[in-house]
């Protein structure tokens, strides 16, 4: 498929998402949930002014382009304008709420002094193999492109001009699409509707619809034209007040920082309020599964794709939610999502789909698992709600014994366990940062049982364990700590390293710092590690990179999340002028739409690898909360 790397616009409702280019062709669609499954492998809208060939809205070399989001919403507005025709044209992409379209409104206004006749072609081809193939069929002037679950379906309620199921490619550029076939094995298609002629001054309006139908649900042949009809009847106008007003209300509901009456960087707005819009549209409604990120990489030529929930990354997520208020949405995560994916071991594995499903994996990460039970007593801190602890008590212990093995065995060098990959994936074998993630789940634990003890104060036995079990962790603590001590510590660099293998210095490292709480960060130890972090992995913009050496996308990108961390312990030992430059390297670097990357383009300042990446807009929220409480903003 063509490489589609970066989605600079997204929109959706939890059901329906899709992103869109800078110029507004779309990218990509899901239905079902928000990372799966992805139906556009290209997307093409043109038109055909009086007797040109095609000309695409959104790549053609006389076309100026401005793009933004309706303020505070996930609408999202692409403004084109011809220069050759002097036509504009405002394309209006949103997902309402309770529909499962897609819903793209043209306005085409002629601002040239001549009359302008205009075919509006829509080309679709969508994703297909062997054991998902897919076929054109028009019906009830629908072009219908269907597989054996599920069926996308493009019309309007105006009457299409022409349509043509095979061989279409051959001839898009020349703007006149058709064909003898009604149906046929093809997985591209094309539809074409006549604008008619456009007086100067004027304007025409269409609303083309892209709805995606689950077979199981509505039958192809007998129940899809019923909902089709039922959509055309569909007021367009009063649907998009109605999602205005909602994500108006939704921003509004979820500003728990007050950031609207601060007096603060617009910038920093921006990425706020755009990371409230994303939380909701990368976040599962019904399991509260987190995606890290809008897919960028179905044929993993890159990287080995994006659109799944890690449970570590969705932890950070979950305190940043907290900060917002967002409650529901975060027990849900720990209550729904993470009950249904834990193995029977205890042990979360590498990555699911937001639905609970596992995702395709290639190792385990064990702070994985000691991130949910860290996550739960975080969660826990917010609200005291002692219930919620009682409710998942059964799940942290399962994780807990999980890890207390997985520690033992590396304690006393038993070899029963595989080695765990690192927190960037690449690195198999035992890491400083793991070691504090457990340190810290074992610490979360112990206030995990004080807390829930006097719920069973009725239950002598059950508290007389939970007695021993905290004395276990207690001694597990230490234990941890002093292996981190005697293995992380490099003598000749006077710091902490990140493995015992390639000792490099890695921004990871700052886990055990915070959130871990580990080692205290003012300790000399620390202070010489910091030291040697700042020469070794600072970049001449201000920007921080992951680790020594980093080859990841060509290597030496600062990531929004390294600066945010640094921010975090800058924070911690008062060094707030150092924590608001690594605060403003990140708002400086977010996307026109206030969207934050994984990376960040040394020379441009931009996002240079997956935009709207959760995790970064976690971090973000998080930072924002701590200097907001300090009032250095």
């Amino acid at each position: 498929m063509k490489q589609k790397y970066f989605n600079d616009g997204i929109v959706g409702n939890g059901k329906v998402t899709a992103s869109f280019s800078k110029t507004g062709q779309l990218l990509r669609l899901f239905y079902g949930s928000v990372d799966y499954k992805q139906f556009i492998e290209q997307f093409d809208v043109g038109v055909k002014i009086n007797d040109s060939a095609m000309i695409y809205l959104h790549n053609d070399i006389n076309n100026l382009y401005n793009q933004k989001y309706i303020k505070d919403t996930n609408i999202l507005q692409t403004e084109i304008l011809n220069t050759y025709f002097n036509l504009q044209v405002i394309q209006t992409d949103f997902v309402p709420m309770k529909e499962n379209i897609l819903v793209k409104n043209y306005r085409f206004i002629n601002q040239s002094n001549r009359d302008l006749a205009i075919h509006l072609l829509i080309y679709s081809k969508v994703l297909t193999n062997i054991n998902n193939d897919t076929c054109g069929f028009f019906k009830n002037d629908c072009l219908i492109q269907y597989n054996h679950d599920y069926s996308l379906c493009l019309f309007s309620k105006e009457k299409p001009m022409s349509y043509q199921i095979n061989n279409v490619s051959s001839n898009m550029m020349t703007g006149s699409i058709g064909g003898k076939d009604y149906i046929g094995m093809s997985p591209d298609s094309a539809i074409s509707y006549d604008l008619q002629t456009i007086h100067p001054g004027e304007e025409v309006n269409l609303n083309l619809y892209v709805y995606v139908s689950d077979n199981q649900e509505k039958c192809l042949l007998n129940d899809l034209d019923t909902e089709i009809n039922r959509i055309r009847k569909i007021d367009i106008r009063t649907e998009f007040e109605n999602l205005d007003n909602y994500w108006k209300k939704y921003v509004k509901e979820y500003d728990k920082l007050n950031i609207e009456k601060s007096e603060i960087d617009e910038r920093i707005k921006k990425i706020y309020k755009r990371s409230i819009l994303l939380f909701s549209l990368l976040t599962n409604h019904e399991t509260g599964g987190i995606s890290a990120g809008m897919e960028v990489d179905e044929d993993k030529t890159k990287c080995g794709r994006y659109s799944y929930c890690w449970t570590r990354d969705a932890v950070f997520v979950t305190r940043a939610m907290d900060i917002l208020g967002m409650k529901e949405e975060v027990e849900k995560f720990y209550q729904i999502f993470c009950k249904m994916t834990q193995s029977k071991s205890g042990r979360w594995q590498q990555r699911f789909y937001t639905d609970g499903k596992l995702a395709p994996c290639w190792g385990y990460q064990i702070d994985e698992t000691a991130s949910v039970v860290f996550g739960i007593y975080e969660h826990f801190k917010k609200y005291k709600d002692k219930t919620f602890l009682k409710n998942n008590l059964k799940m942290c212990e399962n994780a807990i014994a999980y890890l207390q093995k997985y520690v033992d065995d590396i304690l006393n060098q038993k070899g029963n366990f595989l080695p765990s990959y690192d927190l960037w994936e690449e690195y198999e074998g035992v890491t400083l940062y793991s070691m504090a993630s457990i340190f810290s789940s074992y610490h979360a634990m112990i206030k995990i049982y004080k807390n829930v003890k006097t719920v069973f104060e009725n239950n002598r036995l059950k508290v007389e364990a939970m007695n021993q079990k905290i004395k276990a962790l207690e001694q597990g603590m230490l234990n941890v700590k002093e292996y981190c001590l005697q293995t992380f510590y490099d003598e000749n660099k006077k710091a902490y390293v990140r493995n015992s293998d390639d000792k490099k210095m890695d921004i990871s490292i700052l886990g055990a710092i915070t959130p871990f709480e580990m080692f205290s960060p003012k300790e000399k130890n620390i202070e010489n590690t910091i030291e040697r972090i700042n020469m070794t992995l600072r970049t001449y913009t201000g920007g921080y990179i992951r680790y020594e050496e980093d080859g990841y996308m060509g290597g030496y990108n600062p990531w929004p999340i390294a600066n945010l961390w640094m921010a975090c312990y800058n924070l911690e030992i008062g060094e707030n002028k150092k924590a608001l430059e690594n605060f403003e390297f990140v708002t400086k670097s977010c996307s026109e739409h206030g969207f934050l990357g994984e990376q960040v383009n040394n020379e441009a300042m931009k996002p240079a690898w997956i935009i709207g990446l959760t995790w970064s807009h976690a971090m973000y929220i998080i930072v924002l909360e701590k200097l907001k409480k300090k009032g250095l903003i």
